[in-house]
């Protein structure tokens, strides 16, 4: 069995910085990518940056040059380095795994964390 768990999260003032962690665990052989979602009260879910195996990124245009999303590939877990923060980050951040393969089945399945909170305050 898979499980992500996130951490980091918490109340900063605007202006501030927030790291974020997601760390798979389990019998798992490889993570193709790895998301940073949000959800906002009464908000979609939305994409907020996205990390493949080999390092390439992908940023929402809102958190562009303020967030970077890294990974470390041993340890299985996923950063997100959140600087500059506005009221408007707010939201519960969840970290998405796709297409992890897990052994011996080598099973390819999609996992979601549990979300933190991330509240900024003007």
């Amino acid at each position: 069995q898979v499980q992500l768990v996130e951490s980091g999260g918490g109340l900063v003032q605007a202006g501030g910085s927030l790291r974020l962690s997601c760390v798979a665990s389990g019998s798992i052989r490889s993570i193709n990518i790895m998301i940073w979602y949000r959800q906002a009260p009464g908000k979609e879910r939305e994409l907020v940056a996205s990390i493949t195996s080999s390092g390439r990124t992908t940023y929402a245009d809102s958190v562009e040059g303020r967030f970077t999303i890294s990974r470390d590939n041993a340890k299985n877990t996923v950063y997100l380095q959140m600087s500059s923060l506005k009221p408007e980050d707010t939201a519960v951040y969840y970290c998405n795994a796709r297409s992890i393969v897990v052994v011996p089945s080598l099973r390819q399945d999609d996992y979601w964390g549990q979300g933190t909170q991330v509240t900024v305050s003007s």
